[in-house]
């Protein structure tokens, strides 16, 4: 080949390996020295002189396709050897369990964890909420053949819970027919199951999501932050988010290498308009509140793994004091409203019971772990799914909730299609004490007579949060719900409304208005309140 045409042939093969593979052009990140590799080895031979005879093909290179070559060892010791010895956990196993930061002591997970509100808990996980944005999808043809739903990302929207997906372009013809962008977004409630939404207008104006990773040329996301500025900065996955008002962003955390070139740890977001294709960078202070992940799971995985891992260094052939965190991080909200990856810490080898349990800022990553023994996620479904396991439901991945200062799980019971067919609550300190419905408030009753019957032995030294009330029957009605009789009353001078079952108290069938009544319940949240003890004092029944 001639050597102005191979030149010209290289530099386009350059071209679109840069352009297809984005790799970062910055000292720290190797992958652009691999093309370069790739590229001089690639030159030199369609641009060598090449004599070949009867049994063998001799190339001949000058002096520059030499020093090119001498090259290649130098590069090879920058990709392998200098990230191995800079970055190595052998060498820099503190380093690398530091890089979560300080890792404070908490006293009580339950000071931290949000008390449960039943209207607030979250019911939908990422599995059902593809199931209803398939479905509001289908429900329009036109939309459904030109446009698939993107990945769901859960997120606070104002002061509710959602999980969010784009639409995407379903192909390439399907873009090519369709550039100005997909037609807007699918919002599924976490906390309603029936709340389903096709947002395809905003102020009365068409969304268009045009920059998505299913978009090409420049339209793709993350070519088109690669060629406006951040070729030499490290970007991780672009998440989809929503702000308070509607309007659609693609949100990618910005890191650096802090342990040679290794150690990924975020610094700041970038942010772009999913319909303008506007680029703005924050830095982690000054984050708008409306993004709730800076700091990517995927991270936080691994730092908090490391942290777990060389407690005594690299070399500990005993594992001693080791630990791992349980499963995949789940994102949950505080009393104060922020965002956590949460998740256990077990012992190495124990893969049912919980050492403690880890909160980690999604925005600062200020760690705090809970040294109190308790249920996995994993035992906790386990320990659910036995309550129906004539029915062969599957739990989902728990949540974490306080109820009555006590941490729980909570999760929901699943049919093999996927769709919810009850509800659990498990103690995280006690995976026996578990309570099942087939509504919210049904679990939570359930799960609220098995603790009581406990006799408090998740934690015997707590406070006692009841209250005991003694006041007057103003209205009582009952009600049957699946084979058990439920009594709902209200009492003079408080607008909540009581529940209490047969088998909590036989009195409760032969109360009327007008009787004076003992009783005593949970301090929560809830505007209907689960009694704990029930004394009707006009019957004069010795207890």
């Amino acid at each position: 080949m001639r050597k102005p045409i191979a030149v010209i042939f290289v530099l386009l093969i350059g071209f679109l390996i840069f352009y297809t593979t984005l790799p970062v052009v910055n000292y720290r990140f190797t992958g652009f020295a691999v093309i370069l590799i790739f590229l001089i080895i690639l030159g030199n031979l369609l641009t060598a002189q090449v004599n070949a005879s009867k049994d063998k093909v001799k190339f001949k290179f000058n002096k520059l396709q030499k020093f090119l070559f001498r090259l290649i060892p130098i590069l090879l010791i920058y990709v392998i050897v200098l990230p191995f010895v800079t970055g190595s956990p052998i060498f820099h196993s503190e380093s690398y369990r530091e890089l979560i930061g300080e890792v404070e002591t908490g006293n009580t997970m339950s000071n931290h964890i949000a008390p449960i509100s039943i209207d607030k808990v979250r019911v939908v996980d990422e599995e059902l909420a593809s199931l209803l944005g398939e479905k509001i999808i289908g429900s329009d043809p036109a939309l459904g053949s030109k446009s698939e739903l993107g990945e769901f990302f859960i997120q606070k929207v104002g002061d509710d819970l959602f999980w969010v997906a784009p639409l995407l372009h379903s192909g390439f013809f399907k873009w090519l027919n369709n550039t100005e962008g997909t037609d807007g977004y699918v919002m599924v409630s976490a906390t309603n199951e029936r709340d389903v939404r096709l947002v395809q207008k905003l102020n009365g104006k068409d969304i268009k999501i045009k920059y998505q990773p299913e978009a090409y040329f420049g339209s793709r996301v993350d070519r088109h932050a690669y060629f406006n500025g951040y070729a030499t900065t490290g970007l991780t996955k672009f998440i989809f988010e929503v702000d308070n008002e509607g309007n659609p962003f693609w949100v990618a955390s910005k890191y650096d290498k802090e342990i040679g070139f290794s150690g990924n740890d975020a610094v700041g977001v970038v942010v772009i308009d999913a319909q303008t294709g506007v680029i703005k960078e924050y830095g982690i202070a000054d984050t708008p509140l409306w993004i709730d992940r800076i700091q990517p799971i995927s991270f936080v995985i691994d730092q908090l793994s490391d942290w777990g891992e060389y407690v005594h260094g690299y070399w500990n052939w005993s594992n001693e004091d080791k630990l791992m965190i349980t499963e995949d991080l789940t994102l949950v909200y505080g009393k104060d409203g922020r965002p956590y990856w949460y998740t256990g810490v077990s012992s190495v080898g124990k893969d049912e019971s919980a050492v403690g349990f880890v909160l980690v800022d999604t925005r600062t990553k200020e760690t705090t772990f809970y040294k109190q023994s308790g249920a996995t996620e994993y035992a906790a479904q386990k320990s659910a799914e036995g309550k129906v396991q004539e029915k062969r439901y599957h739990a989902s991945l728990p949540v974490p909730y306080t109820i009555n200062g006590i941490p729980t799980y909570v999760m929901t019971l699943k049919d093999g299609g996927g769709l919810v067919k009850m509800y659990a609550m498990v103690a995280i300190g006690d995976y026996t004490i578990v309570g099942v419905g087939n509504t919210m408030p049904e679990a939570l009753m359930a799960y609220k007579n098995v603790y009581n019957m406990s006799g408090n032995r998740i934690n015997p030294d707590a406070e006692d949060t009841r209250t005991n009330l003694t006041t007057v029957i103003s209205r009582i009605q009952s009600d049957i719900k699946n084979g058990n009789s439920f009594y709902y009353f209200t009492v003079d001078g408080s607008s909540k409304i009581f529940i209490g079952s047969s088998q909590l108290s036989n009195e409760l069938p032969v109360t009327k208005e007008g009787d004076s009544i003992t009783i005593s319940f949970d301090n929560d949240v809830e505007d209907v309140i689960n009694v704990s003890t029930f004394d009707n004092l006009k019957l004069g029944i010795k207890k």
